[in-house]
């Protein structure tokens, strides 16, 4: 089965199932020397576990990481990192009923006139339980990014349904902000809007209760990007982001700057007026006045923020009756068991940004080898 490598100089590759034994991930290219622990995994891992709060699948996952290879003490070798994330809560028995079923908005029926056999226990290989490899890969990506450049990523919901987020200003919003409630209560949906975030922890809980699912937009922010990363034709960062965004599961749209708002804009309105940012005296420091190019020109990093949006759509997973044809074509209805999100924005959040660090980090190492900085 192609395609389950990703990136040229930073290169992952992954592995695993959602009802096998585990999910692992190999990662090429991570410099000598890099300090690495599990502790340095942890902290995303648990944002995109299950189980983490009401409005997620209460699957019970631990995912603790165990890394295989590739560091030594304390420290990356420079040699194949690989790190494993083990499935313990499976629940097969509750896809046998679905076995010669085609669920709607699942990979089902594509998966069998790819390869004429499927594994049908909660989607196999098509499954966002693959994605633990990836936030494990994203967050070496990040500690790279902070470590060489000072690069922070932070991801957060900003719609679920026709609750939109106010008032956020991208380059501004922080982890703190995503993660906890002015109160000091969990943010369990990562809207960094309070009013707008309890709204959509209601709605999520509503749709919950009536067996239905809810889709949304997410926001992913990165900055002190240094100006240069990116190639100008086939390799644009922003094609990369792209195509790391739309490999996630559920991901439907993606845009970034003023992205679909530039089609009413005049060149005028839309173009960002180049600045000095320096204070008197200093080394220029040449940026833009607005941000609505989202920190890439030619495909090449300008040094201003990155922003990306992502439109996510419901889980297609759902308890309520549907109907659906069998492997023969026979008309039936179904019932998908199991234990699902009512809404992906709150776990999406980890997994995009890992996406968006595993593609800076491959450009910055890109940009490196060829300008040696």
């Amino acid at each position: 089965m192609p395609g389950n490598s990703f990136g040229q100089l930073f290169r992952i590759t992954t592995a695993g199932e959602s009802h096998g034994p585990g999910n692992v991930v190999i990662i090429d290219g991570v410099p000598p020397g890099l300090e690495l622990s599990v502790d340095d995994l942890r902290p995303d891992l648990a944002r995109r576990r299950p189980g983490q709060s009401h409005i997620v699948t209460q699957r019970d996952e631990p995912d603790e990481p165990e890394i295989l290879s590739g560091v030594f003490e304390g420290r990356t070798t420079g040699t194949s990192l690989a790190i494993l994330i083990r499935n313990t809560d499976q629940r097969s028995k509750d896809y046998s009923d679905i076995r010669e079923l085609y669920r709607p908005g699942h990979a089902d029926y594509s998966f069998d006139a790819r390869y004429g056999v499927r594994d049908y226990r909660g989607g196999g290989r098509s499954s966002a339980r693959e994605t633990t490899a990836r936030v494990a890969a994203g967050a070496v990506a990040k500690k790279l990014l902070a470590t060489a450049c000072g690069a922070r990523i932070v991801g957060y919901v900003t719609q679920v349904g026709d609750i939109r987020a106010q008032g956020l200003a991208p380059e501004s919003v922080t982890l703190e902000q995503v993660e906890t409630l002015p109160d000091g209560q969990p943010n369990i949906v990562r809207c960094p809007d309070p009013d707008a975030a309890a709204k959509m922890v209601a709605l999520i809980e509503e749709l919950r209760k009536a067996g239905d699912s809810i889709g949304g937009a997410a926001e992913i922010v990165a900055t002190g990007v240094p100006a240069g990363l990116g190639e100008p034709v086939f390799d644009k960062v922003k094609a990369d982001l792209a195509k790391a965004l739309f490999s996630l599961p559920a991901v439907l749209g993606v845009e970034y700057g003023i992205g679909f708002g530039c089609a009413t804009m005049r060149g005028s309105q839309h173009n960002d007026v180049f600045i000095n940012r320096a204070s008197a005296g200093a080394a220029p420091q040449i940026g833009t006045r607005t941000n609505r190019h989202g920190g890439m020109l030619g495909g090449i990093t300008t040094g201003m923020p990155i922003v990306l949006r992502a439109a996510v759509k419901p889980t297609s997973s759902l308890p309520i009756e549907q109907e659906t044809v069998t492997r023969s074509g026979e008309a039936a209805k179904i019932r998908t068991k199991g234990r699902h999100d009512p809404c992906l924005l709150p776990r999406f959040i980890p997994m995009a940004e890992a996406m968006v660090a595993i593609v800076l980090a491959d450009h910055w190492l890109r940009w490196r080898a060829q300008c040696g900085g």
